[in-house]
């Protein structure tokens, strides 16, 4: 493709049973019966406890205390279809498989900074502080740990509560210790680990990322390729944590964290949040190919203004995002097999760094299309987002759908979970596969695995039953 790159509040609910009105049943699948109850408490411990991590957290609790709706969650507000569309049985997803209440959620997290998460969500400026002023005392409890941090890694940011260690083995040793401390104090009987850090610096793949043992002994060394995030993930999964990965950094992305997945049984998925500038190309793009219009150029540019614009003011960890946001449409549009509409395309993105913007991010698009007989066009959209409020849903669902796929038979084991594709900029994928970015496909995927955990008929849109 032609680019042109220029302390914890406890809750005790009796859990609903999911299945009762089920209108109908039908042949199991393979595992379909094999999920474990999502009895008891969920810990959830976030590396990263600024914008994002805040705005999660107090929505979370104003949610739980009917303060506010769960608006762009899927696990909270979306249905699937079962069976036919003249059986009517379109279920609440989370009525459908057994997640985890909100009511038995807990955190915990890590960062450089001491703000507590009332604190850290004043200083964000996301939520109004009329309604962090109602959630005061719970979100003042969240306190967090010293962070693994090193400034090779994320140049623009520095703070005071950082971990210190001989080595990184001894730092990884210091968050497993946090985690298995976490895991006697909060009473929880699972837990998910979710990245909500900065993007580090672009790295790529090493001797040091491509086993266990090497990765061991990289932390003995202090590789140099082994960054923050990786050192957190290698806790999490050698703890048996799950863990997602929030930003575009290479983090799981490697054999290593594989191979301990794999062997831990502790499930991964990644990476970096789809949010505001690339959720709209995964809508915008789809249409486009299905209709075989063609495209020219695509030229993005963005305003940012919290901590996340400041890190990005950094050129190598732009180039982290960059690569994340790029791989977008030369995945959905497959120029190899649409030379002709999509083989010369000049595609640009750039972000700016723009303190007054705070955390409403702004991004431009210019879009040249082409149709019948070659007739240009053009397309203009500006949105005005609001980063962390779309941003916040997405790790609601991952939190629940990774518990979802830890009590799961048939997913735990399997390593990267690519079903999860709908929430992330740059989905992982198993060896020899690409990803799949187009978000409606995506949402098929997902919604196709609820099915398969539950014995369902997988939906294919063919219609032709109804007309026989």
């Amino acid at each position: 493709m032609g680019n042109c790159l220029i302390a914890i509040d406890r809750r005790i609910v009796v859990k609903a049973n999911f299945m009762t009105n089920r209108q109908t049943s039908s042949k199991s699948a393979p595992g379909a019966d094999q999920i474990q109850s999502a009895k008891g408490t969920l810990g959830v411990m976030i590396p990263g406890m600024g914008a994002v991590a805040s705005t999660f957290v107090a929505g979370v609790e104003a949610i739980r205390r009917r303060l506010a709706q769960p608006i762009g969650s899927l696990t909270q507000m979306g249905t699937i279809r079962l069976g036919k569309r003249t059986e009517r049985r379109s279920p609440k997803i989370k009525d459908f498989v057994p997640l985890a209440d909100l009511n038995d959620l807990v955190f915990m997290g890590w960062d450089i900074f001491t703000d507590d998460l009332y604190t850290a969500a004043c200083k964000a400026g996301v939520l109004d502080r009329a309604l962090l002023d109602q959630i005061k005392p719970f979100l003042q409890s969240v306190k967090p740990r010293k962070a693994v941090f090193d400034r090779n890694y994320v140049r623009k940011l520095d703070g005071p509560n950082v971990k210190t260690g001989k080595n990184k083995m001894e730092l990884a040793e210091l968050v497993r210790a946090d985690i298995r401390e976490f895991k006697k104090s909060s009473g929880a009987s699972r837990f998910i680990m979710i990245w909500c850090g900065s993007t580090e610096i672009f790295l790529r793949p090493t001797a040091a990322h491509a086993s266990v043992k090497a990765f061991e002994k990289g932390l003995e060394q202090s590789d140099e390729n082994i960054a923050p995030s990786m050192i957190y993930a290698y806790a999490a999964l050698s703890e048996g944590v799950p863990f997602a990965n929030g930003a575009p950094n290479l983090t799981v992305d490697i054999p290593a964290m594989l191979e301990l997945s794999r062997r831990n049984e502790a499930a991964i998925c990644g990476k970096d949040f789809k949010t505001g500038q690339t959720l709209v190309k995964t809508i915008l793009a789809p249409g486009f190919k299905a209709r075989m219009l063609g495209l020219s150029g695509w030229y993005s540019t963005n305003i940012l203004g919290n901590r996340d614009g400041e890190v990005l003011d950094d050129p190598d960890s732009f180039k982290t995002k960059q690569n994340s946001k790029l791989g977008v449409l030369e995945h959905i549009l497959q120029p190899q097999m649409y030379p002709d509409l999509y083989g010369k395309i000049c595609h640009k993105v750039h972000i700016n760094y723009y303190p007054p913007r705070g955390d409403n991010k702004e991004g431009w698009d210019n879009i040249d299309i082409f149709g019948w007989l070659g007739y240009p066009m053009q397309i203009k959209v500006d949105f005005l987002c609001r980063d962390s409020i779309l941003a916040a849903p997405i790790v609601l669902d991952l939190v629940l759908f990774l518990d979802l796929a830890q009590r799961s038979a048939d997913l735990r084991g399997i390593g990267i979970q690519e079903w999860l594709s709908f929430y992330f900029k740059s989905p992982m994928t198993a060896s020899g596969l690409y990803p799949e970015h187009d978000l409606f496909i995506q949402s098929m995927k997902l919604k196709n695995t609820l099915r398969h955990l539950k014995g369902e008929t997988l939906i294919t849109h063919l219609g032709l039953e109804y007309y026989d």
